[in-house]
């Protein structure tokens, strides 16, 4: 049963004398802001989260500390990877954007990368992993997102029943590395680097992020200007309305620079 106690945090911060508050997360978060700032609560937003999936900052803080982290991870299992011949398949976070295994897998010099944005199908990807092995490299770093839900242009589940597979539960990796091990006939391990991605120590540049966002969002509050977020545009600190900050999930564009430069440093999405 789901309840609405709205009014009641309403009334609860005014009796505690609160005059506004100060909102850090990310859509989930700042949606009940919007809600709550509608029914009368001056609210002002902060964009945390490691999916990098709000469209209005160019940069939520958290997301470059998520990137590293997934780089360190695949830095790490180049040397098991090619020692030991394998297919290694690292999955990370973002929700339904690929923005984490897009950067990680680009700096951490992934083979593969597979994002929810960009459909794929395994015969492309097994055609890649022969030719890297023709040219003598007999191992593949794969780098997937969680958010990725189909194969061959079916769902991964479906794929998992045509093919009388195990699928092990709460990741997606584990059905692709199935498929991996038995198209191309060579070992494959799975890594799901999980909630290790949201914490720990953030890197420099969040720190520095954090604090400029910390800044911007107490000058919104001393002037006044409830109902808005802090966010990123270019080199600067703006703002914008909570409505916008929700309204559309940042993803990636297919035919991104981004997503160029990965394809120009021979990066394969499984798309060709």
């Amino acid at each position: 049963m789901v309840r609405d106690y709205s009014d009641r945090v309403i009334e609860n911060a005014r009796m505690m004398g609160i005059e506004a508050l100060v909102v850090i997360g990310g859509d989930g978060t700042l949606k009940i802001a919007l809600e709550l700032f509608r029914k009368g609560l001056p609210m002002v937003g902060v964009p945390k989260t490691i999916d990098n999936d709000l469209s209005a900052t160019d940069q939520t803080f958290g997301f470059d500390t998520a990137v590293e982290t997934a780089t360190e991870a695949i830095d790490k299992l180049h040397t098991t990877a090619e020692s030991h011949h394998r297919i290694m398949i690292l999955e990370v976070m973002g929700r339904d954007a690929g923005w984490i295994a897009l950067h990680a897998g680009i700096a951490g010099g992934a083979h593969i990368i597979l994002i929810p944005e960009i459909p794929f199908f395994l015969a492309n990807l097994q055609t890649f992993i022969r030719e890297r092995e023709r040219q003598g490299h007999k191992y593949s770093l794969v780098v997937v997102a969680e958010g990725i839900r189909q194969m061959d242009g079916k769902p991964l589940l479906q794929v998992a029943e045509e093919r009388r597979l195990a699928v092990r539960g709460g990741a997606v990796s584990g059905t692709l590395a199935e498929c991996l091990a038995s198209a191309c006939r060579r070992e494959t391990r799975v890594t799901v680097l999980g909630h290790i991605q949201r914490g720990g120590s953030p890197s420099s540049f969040d720190r520095v992020l954090s604090s400029r966002f910390g800044v911007g969002a107490v000058e919104l509050l001393a002037a006044g200007q409830y109902g808005r977020m802090v966010c990123l545009r270019g080199n600067a600190i703006e703002s914008t309305t909570l409505e916008e900050a929700v309204g559309v999930m940042k993803r990636v564009s297919p035919d991104c620079e981004l997503v160029r430069t990965a394809q120009a440093l021979g990066i394969c999405f499984g798309d060709q």
